[in-house]
């Protein structure tokens, strides 16, 4: 090694005023939770000469002695939006760190004290074994001798742009501030190392995870060798593990608070993201999110996509993240699947999915402020319910992205059954932008999805949330999707009952029409309607009854529940009533049950009991009564209130 390639350490200047402060705890913290990185930093950055064992030592005392002795400043790196380029205890450790290596590797001098650095470290020490990383393959092998054969400042370069992922610009900083003089010559002799970068993530260079063997075997008996082998290995365990902590404190065989977890780790890099092939689905057993391919036009974008997973394990204060009720909002468990990461509209978005749910992040295109993270709940899901995902809103607009299997989409309004539906043209498998629900104000048109696949066409319906919820018709526990023209009729007139089941995590919304009511003017018969909406989470879900007169556009809430099997598919009795005022200016209770309804009794302000499924009373104008109703099978119902 030359040792005009680094500069004597420049006297430390005082950071500005916007400059981060480290102390004594925050370095601590980053180093714990650090320590490993840190010690393979200072092992490839020490000069190979010192032999692999010594290189082990003197790894694991510099990282150890890399604690400031007060406050610092640590103004090297710019903060970035997260991970370890985000905390300056950790920027300030590691220059300590590449510091103290590229010192380690200048020659003595013969008229000026040694750095401490360059001297044999006093701990940790290891007495009648050797310590090396476990043996890797040829490549690795060839990668050690080639970085041998750089100067230290060019394997410091290596390792800050393959290790630690820096660009060139915070390159340059680090090895300025650490002393190195020629900073370009050192950058340049790395560039030859470029395409082996991926290797000093090897086993080969983890001074952490080591192999031990004995020395001097021949030169002791049996015993005083199994002596002193015991001894050093209880020596090595305390100086390796005696980091700051607990050590075997109340938390037990539980790793430090700051230990990594693989899994989480591997869930972080974008480069392990599932992506799935375009044709997967076609000859997959599942039809759901699970074979979605990866689209869109950012899908190489690893920038986008690191952030994107940085911050659903760990969104920042200003971070907008909205959740669907029963919805775990925590970081994945493991790498999860890409489904889109694309340009839309304004922003940039990134759809992933693990398993359980589906999380949208979404930035605006010049920036990363503003970004926002939403999450929904989506296991279970069937080919119906996985056809679609809102991309976007934009001025009253929705962008979707829909299934591989989907062929046409459409857009029509659900309170005009006769009219058409609107082609929406599809681009690598996202709609163009159709008009919302109505969100406030009279409910004049409600815009619905309309698909078509192989196995027939569908209605969704967007209620505020990631994934658009299922329209369907019929008696529970036999329904069909909405489509049909019979289903159309069906549910325009309750098509605006659906604002009232916004943001609750709804999967699906069936209407059945229960029963139908000889009006008492004889002015012709009233229907009774049950919409049922059912929920990803399986509670919350919310039934509304309704009762439309002849002639009316839309239909009037009569009765609702809440976390109620009335009108679902384990029960469908229901029972409501309603109090209505005829032509001639008279009041009436009117009432009626499923089918298999017995009988009917209403109690309180109103009396009155009716055979069958259907019951009509005289009343009061604002009279209160109960409802009792009874099947078939002697089993009593209450009507929803």
């Amino acid at each position: 090694m030359q040792s005009q390639d680094v500069a004597p350490r420049p006297a430390p200047a005082a950071g500005s005023a916007s400059d981060p402060v480290v102390d004594v705890e925050q370095a601590e913290a980053a180093l714990v939770e650090h320590y490993p990185r840190l010690v393979r930093l200072a092992y490839l950055v020490l000069p190979p000469g010192l032999g692999r064992s010594r290189r082990v030592l003197t790894a694991h005392a510099l990282a150890q002695r890399a604690l400031p002795r007060g406050k610092a400043s640590a103004s090297v790196i710019p903060a970035q939006s997260a991970g370890r380029e985000g905390d300056p205890g950790y920027a300030y450790v590691r220059l300590q760190v590449v510091r103290a290596a590229l010192e380690a590797g200048r020659p003595l001098k013969r008229l000026a004290w040694p750095k401490r650095a360059q001297l044999p470290p006093l701990l940790p020490q290891v007495w009648g074994l050797k310590l090396f990383p476990r043996s890797g393959g040829a490549d690795e092998l060839a990668l050690d001798q080639r970085l041998s054969a750089l100067t230290g400042p060019a394997r410091a370069a290596c390792v800050l742009r393959g290790l630690e992922k820096l660009p060139d610009s915070d390159v340059r900083k680090v090895l300025t501030a650490a002393g190195v003089a020629d900073v370009d010559a050192a950058l340049e002799e790395a560039d030859s190392e470029r395409a082996q970068y991926a290797l000093l993530d090897s086993p080969e260079f983890d001074a952490c995870s080591l192999q031990v063997r004995p020395t001097d075997l021949m030169r002791r008996r049996q015993h005083t060798k199994a002596a002193l082998a015991a001894a050093a290995a209880v020596a090595v365990c305390g100086a390796l593990l005696g980091m700051p902590g607990d050590g075997w404190g109340p938390d037990g065989a539980a790793a430090p608070a700051y230990a990594q977890n693989p899994a989480a780790q591997a869930a972080l890099d974008p480069a392990l993201l599932v992506k799935v092939p375009a044709a997967a689905w076609e000859s997959s057993a599942r039809t759901d999110f699970s074979v979605w391919p990866a689209r869109g036009d950012l899908t190489g974008d690893s920038a986008l996509l690191r952030r994107a997973l940085a911050v659903w394990a760990r969104p920042g204060e200003t971070v907008q993240v909205s959740a669907t009720p029963g919805t775990p909002s925590g970081g994945p468990s493991g790498p999860p699947q890409l489904l889109y990461a694309g340009t839309v509209d304004n922003a940039r978005v990134v759809i992933l999915y693990d398993g359980l749910r589906i999380v949208r992040y979404a930035e605006p295109r010049d920036s990363t402020k503003g970004a926002a993270l939403d999450f929904a709940r989506v296991d279970g899901a069937d080919r119906a319910q996985a056809s679609a995902v809102v991309l976007g809103r934009a001025d009253g607009n929705i962008r979707y992205l829909t299934a591989p299997w989907v062929t046409k989409a459409a857009e029509r309004d659900l309170l005009k059954p006769g009219s058409g539906a609107m082609a929406l043209p599809l681009s690598d498998g996202a709609t163009a932008p159709m008009a919302g629900p109505v969100q406030s104000g009279a409910c004049t048109s409600w815009n619905v999805l309309q698909l078509t696949d192989a196995s027939g066409t569908r209605l969704l319906t967007d209620l505020g949330e990631l994934v658009p919820a299922r329209l369907t018709t019929g008696r529970p526990g036999s329904v069909k999707d909405a489509s049909g023209a019979q289903g159309l009729r069906a549910w325009a007139p309750y098509a605006c009952s659906l604002g009232a089941m916004r943001s609750s995590g709804v999967r699906s919304v069936n209407a059945w029409a229960y029963a139908t009511q000889p009006l008492p003017d004889a002015s012709g018969r009233a229907d009774w309607v049950c919409t049922r909406a059912e929920t990803w989470q399986g509670g919350g879900e919310r039934v509304l009854a309704q009762f439309r007169t002849p002639g009316g556009t839309y239909g009037a809430v009569a009765a609702k529940g809440e976390n109620v099997p009335a009108c679902g598919a384990k029960d469908p009795q229901v029972l409501a009533g309603v109090l209505w005022k005829s032509g001639g200016g008279s009041w009436y209770l009117l009432a009626a049950g499923s089918r298999g309804t017995a009988s009917i009794t209403a109690t309180g302000g109103v009396k009155g009991s009716a055979q069958g499924n259907l019951l009509a009373v005289k009343a009061e104008q604002g009279a209160q009564a109960g409802l009792k109703g009874t099947l078939v099978d002697g089993r009593e119902v209450s009507g929803l209130r």
